[in-house]
């Protein structure tokens, strides 16, 4: 049997990418066929938290393909059936609320509308600072959608950041089984560790 086809679509969420990129390992050491996916800001941007030629190369290296970040590239993801599940992790609040509108002008929501149309999961590993206040109204459109599902999540600092969810990436790999089976990983919202 052929391994496993996962898209992994890195958002602007930058804090947020040392986790995502050790989700990345792991699904590559239990034998996935990972194919990188970065937006175009994720791509070109150099922050406190790392440059991305860094992280470019070291997605490259642990995937063996080279990542799609344009929308051009990202496209025939759809038509060529490439993949068999597509995983947005770090999934930023902005492009949470695209996916909800149906605005597809990222490289990142275009590989999501390409892969939808042949009716196969999109896991999102939420991760945004609002998510319990402006995009609680798109998680919930989200979660009603046929084929969309979520690494289930947790308030990051309940004190702090009232409004903020983070996914735990832990649980990428159990999401993606039970999405490719149909069902949503429960429960959903996770009590804070």
């Amino acid at each position: 049997m052929s391994a496993l086809r996962v898209g992994f679509a890195m958002c602007g969420s930058f804090c947020t990418f040392k986790k995502a990129l050790s989700a990345l390992e792991h699904l590559v050491s239990h034998g996935y066929d990972v194919y990188p996916i970065m937006s175009e800001v994720s791509y070109a941007t150099d922050t406190r938290f790392g440059k991305a030629s860094d992280f470019i190369a070291f997605m490259e290296t642990q995937c063996g393909h080279p990542v799609i970040h344009t929308i051009p590239e990202a496209e025939p993801i759809g038509p060529k059936a490439l993949l068999d599940v597509m995983a947005v992790i770090p999934c930023t609040g902005n492009t949470l609320a695209k996916l909800a509108c149906g605005v597809t002008d990222t490289c990142v929501t275009m590989a999501c509308k390409a892969h939808l149309r042949n009716e196969r999961p999109v896991v999102i590993a939420v991760s945004s600072n609002d998510a319990l206040a402006a995009n609680w109204q798109n998680i919930g459109r989200l979660a009603a959608r046929k084929n969309i599902y979520f690494v289930p999540f947790e308030q990051d600092d309940p004190q702090n950041k009232t409004t903020s969810l983070v996914a735990r990436v832990s649980l990428l790999i159990p999401t993606i089984e039970a999405a490719l089976e149909g069902r949503q990983l429960q429960p959903l919202l996770l009590e804070t560790q």
